[in-house]
């Protein structure tokens, strides 16, 4: 008996792109139904993550349509992550294996196979690691090799070089579910997990049709989110400059007395005026920092929900949970 397959694809204001996207996934679920790698019972599951537009009735009219496509409706827009952790906790109890994947079809569908196979070989979690960058701007290739860069000298154990695009066991699922942090950054989470691990390669495509939904500011932004959720070197950083900083001013200090003793003060503001304004940026850059530290610890403690589901269509019903 094969095993079950989902796919889990969140979706933000996807309605121009939706339609070929189940086209292309509901033919990969035949073929590899066909092919007797999955069960019948494999299913794509959308998720609609407070669209504006008509994505959740485009997902309502797939799922009238096609049994096989599922759909989850969150209660509000939570962001890219915390909708696709409701997709995949959504399946976790009735997959054996969950892919997931965006909805712009930038992902190469056809790696799935790859990765399936990886999932019978043994693995628990199979990355789909990017091959090449040729389609993308030099400031989007060189600002993204530098991202992950930038993470592993931070201290944030993340796959270079991937995104989301990943299949994921019923086991790495439970494990996942463990996880209980309101910040979260699946992409350094997942490696933490452990279990028995593989990789495919695939060259990412253009986006099919819409516009992205990580513009440069949201992408610094995540990659904020990502370095102060899964590392706290940059604290020990601040903490090592500001070492540096006072065995430089005793240095100085010295200095000062020894031109004291020989006779030769001189008399500068500049310099005086330039560590002033050196000082009080690290001391504000310090104060940043920890600020944001200290801020997701507030949210930490609150525990606040991560997402509400409004609606889950069934195979056989539509019901509101």
């Amino acid at each position: 008996m094969s095993d079950t397959l989902y796919i889990v694809v969140p979706c933000y204001n996807e309605e121009a792109v939706l339609p070929e996207t189940a086209k292309r996934l509901g033919e990969k679920l035949t073929s590899l139904t066909a092919s007797g790698k999955i069960s019948a019972e494999s299913r794509v599951l959308f998720v609609n993550d407070g669209s504006k537009d008509g994505t959740w009735s485009i997902i309502t009219g797939l799922h009238q349509s096609d049994p096989r496509f599922s759909g989850v409706d969150l209660s509000r827009n939570r962001g890219h992550q915390n909708a696709l952790l409701a997709g995949l906790m959504t399946a976790k109890d009735r997959a054996d294996m969950v892919i997931s994947m965006d909805a712009d079809l930038q992902d190469d569908i056809d790696a799935v196979d790859a990765m399936v196979d990886k999932y019978y070989e043994g693995c628990d979690i199979v990355y789909g690691v990017r091959s090449a960058r040729e389609k993308d701007t030099f400031f989007k290739r060189v600002t993204a090799e530098g991202f992950y860069r930038f993470m592993s000298f931070l201290g944030a154990e993340t796959v270079f070089n991937h995104a989301d695009y990943r299949l994921m066991s019923r086991r790495a699922l439970e494990g996942l579910a463990q996880f209980k942090e309101v910040n979260l950054f699946l992409r350094g989470i997942v490696p933490m997990i452990g279990y028995t691990t593989g990789y495919v390669s695939y060259e990412r495509g253009e986006r099919f049709a819409g516009e992205s939904k990580y513009p440069l500011k949201k992408m610094l932004s995540f990659a904020l989110e990502g370095i102060t959720s899964l590392s706290t070197k940059p604290i020990r950083y601040i903490t090592l400059l500001g070492f540096l900083v006072f065995l430089v001013s005793i240095a100085m200090l010295i200095y000062s007395i020894v031109r004291w003793a020989n006779g030769a003060t001189v008399i500068g503001w500049a310099s005086v005026i330039c560590s002033v304004w050196a000082i009080g940026g690290l001391i504000l850059l310090s104060l940043g920092v920890i600020g944001e530290y200290i801020g997701k610890i507030y949210l930490e403690t609150k525990a606040r929900p991560r997402f509400l589901i409004r609606e889950v269509l069934e195979e056989r019903d539509e019901e509101a949970l």
